[in-house]
């Protein structure tokens, strides 16, 4: 029997927090329960140059995940996954405008719409933030609301984070989306006081963190982080 369909939007609480580290565990432990899994990250600023076009790693790197080999994917393909990607590494909405592109809402949702109807769970990557601009008038929190997917946060965990999550999760109840849960990505292996960061968190956001992710964790420790999350998410 096919399984209802469930999937989760990516968000963190600033860029180069780790979305993508979190985002890749929980699509290879999805796999590894038996699950099709799709990917998207649909708007994404810093890109190489390509035969077949422009390539964002991290894009790249949730297809590696999904199972996909990057050099057999084509440009049509590709564009199902990060159908607006800019080559300059600035934010979305400066990098969309000097390419002079728009991104269309409404092309995202029909693709993710695609992505749902072929798998069991689909996992989508933001740009940057919850309040990131994708345009001038839009921002992340616009794509999230397109797409329609129960938010996971992923906390970077260093100085500010207590603020930044608190901030994050407070747009999020107010967009009207779910917040399936949030996530504590060790970014920072300097930083003091980890634990009590931990229990404020869990006191602020309304629950413990769905999975812990610890810094240069091995191979092994990151799949039984991403097994951890997946589980949560699907028994819940």
């Amino acid at each position: 029997m096919k399984q209802k369909f469930r999937g989760v939007f990516v968000t963190g609480t600033d860029t180069e927090i780790g979305k993508t580290h979190v985002a890749t565990a929980m699509v290879a432990a999805a796999r590894r329960r038996g699950f099709r899994v799709g990917v998207m990250k649909p708007i994404a600023a810093g890109a190489e140059q390509t035969p077949l076009g422009l390539r964002n790693d991290d894009a790249l790197a949730l297809l590696a995940a999904q199972g996909v080999v990057a050099a057999s994917i084509s440009a049509a393909e590709y564009a199902t996954v990060n159908p607006y990607c800019f080559a300059s590494p600035v934010s979305p909405h400066i990098a969309a405008a000097e390419a002079d592109v728009r991104p269309d809402l409404t092309h995202i949702t029909r693709l993710a719409a695609s992505h749902r109807s072929e798998n069991d769970w689909l996992v989508v990557e933001g740009a940057g933030g919850w309040l990131a601009p994708i345009t001038a008038e839009l921002s992340v929190s616009d794509l999230a609301l397109a797409v329609g997917l129960p938010i996971v946060v992923v906390v970077g965990m260093r100085l500010g984070c207590l603020n930044h999550a608190q901030l994050t999760v407070r747009e999020i109840s107010r967009s009207g989306l779910p917040l399936a849960g949030w996530v504590a990505n060790q970014i920072d292996p300097t930083m003091t006081r980890v634990d009590e960061n931990l229990s404020m968190l869990t006191e602020r956001l309304g629950g413990p963190p769905l999975a812990r992710f610890s810094f240069g964790a091995d191979a092994v420790a990151l799949a039984q982080s991403g097994k951890t999350l997946i589980d949560r998410l699907v028994d819940s």
